[in-house]
């Protein structure tokens, strides 16, 4: 109520609200109207333990939804009891639930001129959540429409003084925080330190005590919850007098995790001794300053300061402290590092107060107190066909998504009183992106390339010019934020600042000139409209992580990341998975100018090496589109810190991303990582060295324990070669006769004694002609393969799709179109030898079970589903046991772990292990996004996303 009549009040004067109009939608046609629904069955289970962790069947959601995503949204946004009528079954309700409180909460508030207006609103918005366009943050799905509290913010940012009344709030409001899911971030400077004097006459504990007490407490609600760990971001200033232990604090506790590994505990993540480490459930940075980078450039000694009376306690020489803080990230990854000047010379609220801290991944910069609600747009979606950029509806989204995200501070419940306030006096709002890496890969430019930097600048520079634009006109209906008035000449001059680094941008082609030109547009629009209305919003942008959100909005790559791999691990529809390859990569091959053939063949060898060295027919000049996060091309270092650079001058806020670096770097890299980070004008920046963390999980074992063992071995070669199993004089066969398309054919298959299939054996066309003699050798070739151990699953998996002609319709029920007869051979060969389970992961399922599907809802009949229970309880009653012969393995493929996740697939190709935790929920590995880690299994993050 405080809200509305507080805008109300402010509408004296103004227009009479905003006049919506129709982009994405058609009159008199709802969008749900325009897609088709299907019912999926959605069930969860631990890949490790076989458990079911989730379960509903019948979820509706568009046919072009992937299972993914409805398996995310399913077990993470729909609300209600599972097994009961409150439950959410459809993507409608989650959607109608959300918009209609927005839409509610703006006609109440005047926004919209009109009812049509809001109607228009209340469908434009539903369309571009339907079609995956933009996705509100994580808290806005679990609770807007609830009974619960109506928490839309994802990003918060607490304060602490230096009196224990105050160090005990700052636990308790961290404690409810992290309870509903989100992350916090705050400053400890202003506790004094353990060289200063208390007013009894002892001396301070100083803030690295009392953030052990804090780690506690977030490790405690992280185990209570059990579904993300408690994330939160703990910064110190640079000339506190406590920050080299401060520094050293995460890499100490590193070595403590060593030796207690070394003595036989374990100290793996999830390990039940990891728990007695300290400070590991935060991310660490220090608040450097342009003085103290100056003295580490200079070589210069830099004054630590009391915290009581500001006089300088202690001189440090600050390349050394500089040095430290490198070798501590070296070894640990923490702390990070953020540049308070550049920080607080592009905030808008200054006669406030300064910024002093941010969320845990350090995308939100702004007061103490304060909160931030987020939303992304698909960037992807905005690519037409002709490989353009749709600027026009780029800027109708960016309008849609700003207004919906203001009118949520209206209805939205917040965790303390003193946060509520500040975000309703200053309405900070974080709109940003994800799919950036796919975008640039789709037009053919490289993530570490000139033209790339410039689009991205360019998206960013319009995204927050537009965001401005529009926040200035809501200032026209509904007043500025209260804290305008007294911020008024510093808020235009950081528009001013915004619009001059878009005067520096350099475009190369039209399609990056024709989003500048726009861009141009919207903050000369920014700068007038804002002087004569001031601004409805404090900020306006971030670059958020989009871990789970991006995976609801079928993103390949998330918030500023690059792509991770070429590789994809894809959920199929009725159970199962497989291994993919980008599906950008087509497209951007496609616009390169290769043949379809070429095309083909060079997305066949990325499916098997995971990357385009050398893959035929590629262009060298062309590697650099394709490079990736990891894997054999990866990005190099300060090609992650030159693309922040490029978009940064475009963000209120900042960028939430890890500069990965290979094992092998150096403490001097990461300190010149972070010297060239404040140098480029960068806000905040945190790095990853490979494999410098003991708690992390390896595919094949520790790469130490690996290394010992060939230390140890070096004298002895051992050599393991496949040995080739021949089929037994008599031997079962099958011969099956097929038409594909009018072409007639016979395949004729033999058997192992245990059913395994030995040889195949293809007829062709007449004898002796060519086609007859290729046949020929390919059945050959397929055969001695066979026999040499290479499974059948991968073949299946190689030739199914592969499209030429003869092509068409078969005489097989079970298989009725083929692509061509390799694809139908491969279909056929399948359904007879494969085992359901194998074929389900490959989506090939007979014409019966399909038939069944459609009526029941499962591939299996209910006694083919009670054998299969009974099969697998043998199976787990036999135990692990293998017998492994002594002249070598018969068919060493087939012992095999199968991946559950890209980042195990990028694993199996490089054979490399990837830096990341196991899934609490699922147990699956997760892979980067941002500065956290997401979980393609189950939607979990590790973080704030």
């Amino acid at each position: 109520m405080t809200e509305i009549t507080r805008t109300a009040g402010k509408r004296s004067g103004k227009s009479s609200g905003l006049t919506v109009e129709r982009v994405f939608t058609t009159e008199g046609v709802h969008p749900y109207d325009q897609v088709t629904w299907e019912h999926r069955d959605v069930v969860q289970t631990n890949w490790k333990t076989g458990e079911t962790v989730f379960e509903q069947r019948g979820a509706e959601f568009p046919d072009f939804w992937s299972v993914n995503a409805s398996t995310i949204v399913t077990t993470k946004y729909f609300r209600g009891a599972l097994n009961t009528p409150a439950r959410e079954t459809s993507l409608r309700q989650l959607i109608d639930r959300v918009v209609s409180t927005y839409r509610g909460a703006g006609e109440a508030n005047g926004y919209f001129a009109t009812e049509y207006d809001a109607e228009i609103f209340d469908h434009e918005l539903t369309w571009m959540l339907l079609h995956q366009y933009f996705s509100f943050n994580s808290p806005v799905w679990f609770n807007v429409g609830t009974k619960s509290p109506q928490q839309v913010s994802a990003c918060f940012i607490l304060s602490v003084d230096d009196s224990m009344d105050s160090i005990l709030n700052w636990y308790k409001e961290e404690g409810f925080i992290f309870k509903g899911g989100s992350g916090a971030g705050l400053n400890l400077s202003r506790i004094r330190s353990s060289k200063e004097l208390l007013s009894s006459g002892g001396t301070a504990s100083g803030p690295v005590s009392f953030m052990r007490g804090a780690d506690a407490s977030a490790g405690t609600i992280k185990s209570g919850g059990a579904t993300r760990r408690a994330a939160k971001m703990v910064v110190l200033d640079v000339d506190h007098p406590d920050i080299e232990e401060f520094i050293e604090t995460k890499a100490r506790e590193e070595d403590k995790i060593r030796a207690l590994r070394d003595a036989g505990f374990d100290m793996d993540l999830g390990g039940k001794d990891i728990v007695s480490v300290q400070y590991q459930n935060a991310n660490n940075s220090v608040r450097v300053t342009d003085e103290f980078m100056t003295a580490v450039e200079a070589g210069t000694e830099f004054g630590l300061r009391s915290r009581m009376d500001g006089e300088v306690i202690e001189t440090v020489d600050a390349r050394s402290l500089f040095d430290k803080m490198a070798k501590a990230a070296w070894e640990c990854a923490d702390p990070g590092i953020q540049y308070d000047d550049t920080i607080n010379a592009w905030h808008t609220n200054p006669e406030t107060g300064r910024i002093t801290a941010s969320n845990p991944c350090s995308e939100y910069m702004s007061l103490d107190n304060s909160s931030c609600n987020l939303a992304s747009l698909n960037l992807l979606k905005f690519l037409r066909d002709d490989d353009t950029f749709d600027v026009a509806k780029f800027v109708k989204a960016v309008e849609l998504v700003i207004t919906a995200m203001d009118i949520s501070i209206c209805f939205a419940d917040f965790p303390t009183e003193s946060i509520g306030q500040t975000t309703r006096d200053y309405r900070q709002l974080g709109i940003g992106y994800a799919n950036l890496g796919a975008l640039l890969m789709a037009v053919g430019r490289g993530y570490d390339s000139a033209g790339g930097r410039a689009l991205a600048a360019a998206i960013t520079s319009l995204m927050t010019a537009t965001s401005y634009r529009r926040s200035a006109e809501l200032a026209g209906i509904l007043g500025p934020y209260n804290g305008y008035a007294r911020n008024a000449t510093a808020h235009q001059k950081v528009m001013r600042k915004h619009q001059a680094a878009n005067d520096e941008v350099r475009t190369f082609t039209d399609l990056d000139a024709s989003v500048h030109d726009a861009a141009t547009s919207e903050w000369a629009s920014v700068v007038s409209l804002g002087a004569g209305n001031g601004f409805r919003n404090a900020q306006a942008s971030v670059l958020a992580p989009t871990g789970t959100i991006g995976f609801m909005m079928d993103c390949d790559t998330t918030g500023i990341e690059p792509d991770f791999s070429l590789v994809k691990f894809k959920k199929l529809v009725g159970g199962g998975s497989m291994q993919i390859v980008n599906q950008t990569i087509p497209r951007a091959l496609n616009r390169l100018g290769y043949t379809e053939e070429t095309v083909e063949a060079i997305i066949e060898y990325i499916s098997t090496h995971g990357h385009v060295v050398n893959a035929p027919g590629l262009k060298s000049e062309h590697y650099e589109i394709f490079d990736t996060a990891m894997g054999e091309r990866a990005i190099k270092p300060m090609g992650h810190v030159h693309m922040m650079a490029a978009v940064q001058p475009f963000l209120s806020g900042a960028i939430s991303k890890t500069v990965n670096l290979p094992e092998t770097a150096t403490v001097d890299e990461i300190a010149e990582v972070y010297l060239q980070g404040w140098k480029l004008g960068l806000k905040a920046l945190a790095v990853y060295r490979d494999n410098c963390k003991v708690g992390q999980p390896l595919s094949d074992g520790k790469k130490s324990e690996a290394k010992a063992e060939a230390v140890a071995e070096a004298p002895v070669k051992v050599e393991y070669r496949p040995r080739r199993k021949r089929l037994p004089k008599s031997r079962m066969s099958r011969t099956t006769s097929f038409s594909v398309g009018g072409a007639e054919g016979y395949l004729t298959a033999g058997a192992y004694d245990d059913g395994r299939l030995g040889e195949v054996f293809l007829k062709l066309g007449k004898q002796g002609s060519t086609l007859a003699g290729v046949m020929d050798a390919f059945s050959i070739a397929i055969s001695i393969a066979l026999q040499y151990g290479v499974p059948l699953e991968t073949y299946v998996q190689k030739f199914t799709n592969m499209k030429f002609e003869p092509a068409g319709m078969t005489d097989d029920a079970d298989v009725r179109m083929a692509q061509s007869i390799i694809d139908y051979i491969f279909r056929r060969l399948a359904l007879d030898y494969l085992t359901f389970d194998e074929r389900a992961e490959l989506g090939i399922h007979t014409s019966a079970e399909r038939a069944r599907y459609v009526e029941t809802g499962s591939y299996l009949s209910e006694e083919d589903e009670a054998n299969l229970i009974e099969s697998e309880a043998l199976k787990n009653d036999a135990g692990d046991e293998v017998t492994i012969h002594e002249d070598g393995p018969n068919q060493p493929a087939l012992v095999e772990a199968r991946p559950h996740s890209t980042a195990e697939v990028l694993e199996k190709i490089s054979g490399l292990a990837i830096d990341a935790p196991l899934c609490m929920t699922c147990g699956t590995k997760m892979r980067r996004s941002g500065s956290c880690y997401i979980c393609e299994g189950c939607g979990s993050t590790s973080g704030c996303s």
